[in-house]
């Protein structure tokens, strides 16, 4: 039978529950279980797909096309499987599926409350990504922290699914905050403990609690903790901040976490393999090279806002030896004036996705200076758009040329809704997303860095690249270098005799793994490296 484990936090947020969950993912996954995860989310919009980044970071995108949280990043970089729609479900989500079949009468006139009808749909959720992923073992995140009101709901739904498929069958980990007070030079546990006393006032008992902490503890805090909290003392795990998030599943096994979760859950299974993963974290920590990269976005006050694009930057750099130092730089401070300064010093520059108007014109600067200086430049989504924007403007002469996202009334959209797509629509839902299949043209850099002429990559995005203006783009010497199979859309465009000027309409941020980068990310560093001080 599936196996379910719960991870919820308490005293703060922000603790790593994410991190705890993929790291156990991961252990789990040495042991030679399948594993599945999925978050659940307490606020009340539908999906993030709508939620500004600077509240929520970015949007993390499944391969069936689902706008998920950025925890499921984690999940996919940790585990290394691909989750789907049944991965993420918001308050808003189960209200409206709820309202939805009480208004089809599927309710048979009942009066529709949050106890059984809300915890149901809640139930089905858990359950069904059980189901379509044939798991052995799903985690199951629950976001927020313990006394919000609006988890209340999803921690009664898993307390029910705790007594329906039993408890040898189901798992609670608590993740806490104990905090080291300076002025008595000590740490406090009383904050774990009213967390856990909130908990088991709802109705659940914490078989295991991992503690956040910045420096080790001490041997009688893991006692009293366990002594109070009414858990195993080998049930009580440490989770010390490190520097590279990569090591947490070693240094949680270091203290039997997986080993520990077997045992409470009955589970045989052999000790976790992780040779490739302790060989990768090895190589993270004995790099030799750096190289600098800028990152010019419009978002860059809130890191987490292209939290998958650092990370996959990162991953290329651990296969070429390099750390990689990301310069954020917002693109509304580039002008005429200022973008040399603030790009000379970069080895390399990536514009990522993104929506609106808004520091549109530093972006086009920011990819003229990297082709006219022979800089090493990566456009991924809205950065193809801008580059295929620059291109038009300053080697097709087109001064007007833009997006019909950014100027509805420019006569030369090079950027465009392509026919059959209406601009009569929402905002949310309505995005071409998910995966979707490219035809890579032969002796392109495209080819080179993924050594194959087809490739599935994953989309969010409204707007294409304007086939009106295929033929002028191509004599004037950007490739189109990806086409969609039926020849219809243009995925991918490049400068092919330049060691790396690529834009890509898709997202390959979202399939890099830290033991296995995505090819257009390795071959962007590895690119930026041999390019250092060779600026035109």
């Amino acid at each position: 039978m599936t196996k379910y484990i719960f991870v919820t936090g308490g005293v703060v947020s922000g603790l790593g529950k994410g991190i705890t969950a993929a790291s156990l993912g991961r252990l789990l996954k040495a042991r030679g279980l399948k594993v599945a995860a999925q978050k659940l989310d307490p606020y009340i919009n539908v999906d993030p797909g709508t939620m500004s980044p600077y509240q929520h970071g970015e949007v993390y995108v499944t391969e069936d096309g689902a706008e998920t949280d950025l925890d499921l990043g984690h999940y996919e970089r940790f585990i290394d499987e691909d989750l789907n729609r049944y991965s993420n479900l918001t308050t808003g989500k189960v209200y409206w599926n709820v309202l939805n079949k009480e208004r089809r009468g599927e309710y048979l006139g009942s009066t529709v409350q949050v106890i059984p009808h809300i915890t149901n749909e809640i139930k089905d959720f858990v359950y069904n990504v059980g189901r379509h992923s044939s798991a052995d073992v799903v985690i199951t995140e629950i976001g927020g922290t313990i006394g919000d009101i609006e988890s209340q709901p999803f921690i009664e739904a898993v307390r029910q699914i705790s007594l329906e498929v039993g408890r040898e069958n189901s798992l609670f980990i608590h993740v806490t905050l104990v905090p080291y007070l300076h002025g008595s030079e000590e740490h406090k546990s009383k904050p774990t403990q009213h967390s856990v006393k909130e908990l088991q006032g709802m109705g659940v008992n914490p078989n295991i609690i991992v503690l956040r902490c910045d420096e080790p503890l001490e041997e009688s805090i893991f006692r009293k903790i366990s002594l109070f909290c009414n858990v195993k003392p080998d049930c009580v795990i440490e989770n010390i901040t490190l520097p590279n998030l990569y090591e947490a599943p070693l240094m949680l096994e270091r203290s039997h976490f997986s080993e520990v979760v077997c045992r409470e859950l009955g589970i045989d299974a052999p000790a976790p393999n992780l040779t490739e993963w302790s060989d990768m974290v090895e190589r993270i920590k004995t790099r030799t090279e750096n190289v600098t990269i800028g990152l010019v976005g419009k978002y860059v006050g809130l890191h987490d806002a292209y939290l998958s694009v650092a990370e996959a930057l990162r991953h290329a750099g651990y296969v070429n030896n390099a750390h990689v130092d990301i310069q954020w730089i917002d693109s509304e401070g580039i002008t005429e004036a200022t973008v040399s300064d603030i790009l000379k010093g970069v080895d390399g520059i990536i514009i990522p996705g993104g929506f609106g108007d808004r520091g549109i014109e530093g972006m086009i600067l920011a990819a003229k200076y990297a082709r006219e200086h022979n800089k090493p430049c990566f456009g991924i989504c809205l950065g193809m758009q801008i580059m295929v924007i620059e291109y038009a403007r300053d080697v097709l002469k087109i001064a007007n040329a833009n997006s019909g996202e950014f100027d509805e009334q420019c006569r030369n959209k090079v950027i465009d809704f392509m026919p059959g797509q209406s601009q009569d629509i929402d905002k949310g839902g309505t995005l071409r997303l998910g995966s979707y299949p490219c035809e890579i043209r032969p002796g392109t850099t495209m080819e080179r860095c993924y050594g194959t002429t087809h490739i599935d990559e994953r989309h969010r995005h409204r707007y294409e690249f304007n086939n009106d203006y295929r033929d002028a783009i191509t004599k004037a010497g950007l490739t189109l270098s990806g086409i969609s199979p039926d020849g219809l859309l243009v995925e991918t465009v490049e400068l092919t005799e330049r060691p790396f000027y690529v834009g890509v309409q898709f997202h390959p941020e979202f399939k890099s793994r830290p033991n296995r980068p995505h090819p257009l990310f390795a071959g962007f560093i590895k690119a930026s490296l041999e390019g250092k001080g060779l600026e035109k």
